[in-house]
Formats: structure tokens, C-alpha cells, sequence
């Protein structure tokens, strides 16, 4: 429970700073993810609303996993197996 409070905290403290418009339209916001939480902490498969979310801001992820407030949580096996699961490749970030 204490880990799902902090990354609350988390994404709600940096949303404020990470909300971006993408070239195709899509706002990355990490609090569209929120969805997947439930499947990323526990061993639970993800729901359809979540890879739905997941491929929305499949374009967002590289960003999210240069922020130093999401890369933990993004780069988690429990990430990649919801990613997996959802049929979502999981990206090949270039550093900026």
C-alpha cells in the first residue's frame, strides 16, 4: 500500500510539470496510466481500459522513462509484463 501512496504522490506532485502535448494530439500525463496501477503493483492482468490508456500514451513513454519521478515505475517488471500483456512494445528510448 505505501508503494501505491507514493507513486500517487508522485504522479500527482509532477503531473503539474509533465503535461505535454504530443505532434499527434496525445497529452502525456502520466495520471492516464492510472488505470494500470492495479495491474503494475499486483500479479493481477490488466483490465481493457488500461492497454487502452497504455497505447494512448505509447508515445509518451520514452518521456516518462527519462523522468527520474517515473522511470522506477515505468521500468518495473510489473510495468513490462502489463506492457506485455497488453500487446504494447515496450520502447527503445535515445537519450536526450
Amino acid at each position: 500500500m505505501k508503494k501505491v501512496f507514493v507513486f500517487a504522490v508522485v504522479v500527482v506532485a509532477v503531473v503539474a510539470m509533465e503535461v505535454a502535448p504530443t505532434a499527434e494530439g496525445v497529452t502525456c500525463s502520466p495520471v492516464e496510466l492510472s488505470p494500470c496501477l492495479g495491474a503494475i503493483t499486483s500479479s493481477s492482468p490488466p483490465t481493457t481500459a488500461c492497454c487502452q490508456k497504455l497505447r494512448e500514451q505509447m508515445q509518451c513513454l520514452c518521456g516518462y522513462l527519462q523522468n527520474p519521478s517515473f522511470k522506477n515505475y515505468v521500468n518495473s517488471p510489473g510495468s513490462r509484463r502489463v506492457a506485455s500483456s497488453c500487446g504494447v512494445p515496450f520502447p527503445i528510448c535515445l537519450s536526450k
